[in-house]
């Protein structure tokens, strides 16, 4: 399977809160697992998690790419075409 666009297009922004999701630190939520969007460096908690901000960040900001933000892993996820890299 060939990889899609959008994996193949993507960045390496630098996190804006490494400390943890942004909307949960915000409004002392919780998080199982991060994600970081590879366009802008946002870090949302993921589809684990009880809000599921980096879907949620995919949905309002149309940014496609998302990395893991956990230790020791770096697969990339791409919620357009449901594809990993």
């Amino acid at each position: 399977m060939a990889i899609c666009e959008h994996l193949s297009k993507v960045g390496d922004p630098p996190a804006k809160t490494p400390e943890g999701c942004e909307e949960c630190l915000a409004a002392g939520g919780r998080w199982v697992h991060l994600r970081r969007c590879l366009e802008c460096g946002h870090i949302g908690c993921c589809d684990s998690s009880p809000a599921k901000h980096a879907t949620a960040h995919f949905h309002s900001a149309g940014h496609p790419v998302v990395q893991s933000f956990e230790p020791g892993e770096s697969w990339r996820w791409c919620f357009a075409d449901n594809q990993m890299a």
